[in-house]
């Protein structure tokens, strides 16, 4: 019996650890906007990230923490994000995400519903995957 629980023990621990996928990686991303974690929400960023939204760039993960993360951050811990739809493709070191979503919630006193999309590109470093490019659109539900 002993000799069962030591193989057992062995077996898993030589299990190789798998990186989180990329619709994992943005899948946090948002949950770290949610909960208001910035830390968490800004590792998920290369450096040079580039977030497009209502016809607006933001150019690194510095210029997005220092303008629209809090407010995005705001957003989202008073709203629910739910994926309708999504997609993921990753061909080497790069990989995209596509998701359609429901956003409900009240903000700032208003009633919210939105019909969104996103597009995330990322790319492979070492065993882990980071968000280089967010698109994102967003319309009012009917």
């Amino acid at each position: 019996m002993r000799q069962l629980i030591c193989l057992s023990f062995l077996a898993a621990a030589s299990l190789p650890v798998f990186a989180a996928s990329p619709t994992e990686v943005v899948r946090q991303y948002h949950a770290a906007l949610a909960s208001g974690d910035t830390a968490k929400a800004l590792s998920l960023l290369s450096p040079g990230v580039q977030i497009f939204e209502s016809g607006y760039v933001e150019k690194s993960k510095d210029e997005y923490a220092g303008h629209h993360l809090p407010a995005d951050m705001a957003f989202a811990k008073t709203v629910n994000r739910k994926v309708l739809k999504g997609s993921e493709r990753i061909a080497g070191e790069l990989a995209v995400v596509m998701q359609e979503t429901d956003t409900q919630g009240t903000h700032k006193g208003a009633a919210v519903h939105m019909i969104g999309t996103e597009t995330a590109v990322l790319e492979k470093k070492g065993d882990g995957w980071l968000i280089t490019h967010f698109h994102w659109s967003s319309r009012k539900a009917k």
